[in-house]
């Protein structure tokens, strides 16, 4: 990390300011206590700093990178490592959307899903049970239509048919489905930039609209056009990703992954605060 003589860059430390403000806010409204986060911190310092570190990585040298004692570092070690626990419609999900958006047997014809009636007996007629089928034999269709209905990502019509909503890359209803997307959407986000800002690698593609002093008739008629022009690109990449994905199932050091998230935002105008800091003019 880049220093000045009394510390960390100010630049930097305004950035993780704005940074951590809403995550707090978040904090605070679920109850989520700073002694709480504070343990968190702890653990997520050694275990990052011993990643960092690799076979450097002794107490005396955590202690030294990390800033805390032995004591802790010694507990936080000798403890187990906290329950991972992926939300079973969120561990499906993405995959079963990615087919049902990007695979000609469940694409519609203009794009998009095409409604899936949940039970087919025509071979030549792909449904929602077969879709699921594709993914996962060890779940019944029943149990993932019944989640993604309360979820808020699909409806069931008339006939039993089912439509995937056209905004259903995250859930509408389930703070814990939300929640794991929080995590995985914006640490990417995150990783991302963290990479860009270390030049760690070729940087990524990182980019972002930015525009005030709009009315609020102007931002509900931007809002619409990011929601089109996002889903747009989403549905496009995905298409692609999932035949390079079926390409390179079973092929040796096919361990990579990737991510492309788009996001929308608009408030309140916050005026200079939130201006990009200016170089100075030549004199």
């Amino acid at each position: 990390m880049a220093k000045t003589a009394f510390g960390p860059s100010p630049a930097l430390v305004r950035a993780l300011t704005r940074l951590l403000r809403p995550l707090i806010r978040l904090l605070i409204a679920r109850g989520v206590t700073f002694p709480y986060l504070m343990n968190l911190l702890k653990r997520l310092y050694v275990t990052t700093a011993e990643e960092s570190l690799a076979a450097d990585a002794t107490v005396s040298r955590l202690s030294i990178t990390t800033g805390l004692q032995r004591k802790d570092i010694n507990r936080i070690k000798s403890e187990p490592p906290p329950e991972v626990v992926t939300p079973q419609a969120t561990s499906l999900g993405p995959r079963l959307i990615g087919i049902w958006l990007g695979d000609p047997q469940f694409r519609a014809k203009r794009g998009g899903a095409r409604p899936l009636a949940r039970t087919s007996t025509d071979p030549k007629e792909r449904s929602f049970e077969d879709l699921v089928r594709m993914v996962s034999t060890d779940v019944r269709p029943k149990v993932i239509l019944d989640e993604w209905v309360r979820l808020g990502i699909v409806t069931v019509e008339k006939g039993d048919i089912i439509r995937l909503k056209s905004d259903a890359f995250v859930p509408e209803e389930g703070f814990d489905e939300k929640a794991y997307y929080l995590g995985r959407n914006v640490a990417d986000h995150i990783a991302t930039s963290v990479s860009n800002l270390l030049g760690e690698q070729e940087p990524f593609f990182e980019r972002a609209v930015y525009y005030d002093r709009l009315s609020p008739e102007s931002v509900a008629y931007l809002r619409k056009k990011a929601r089109e022009y996002g889903m747009t690109a989403l549905v496009a990449l995905n298409k692609d990703a999932l035949k390079r994905a079926d390409e390179d199932a079973g092929k040796a050091g096919a361990d990579r992954r990737m991510a492309l998230g788009i996001y929308y935002y608009d408030g309140a105008d916050e005026g200079a605060a939130d201006k990009p800091p200016q170089k100075p003019e030549k004199a």
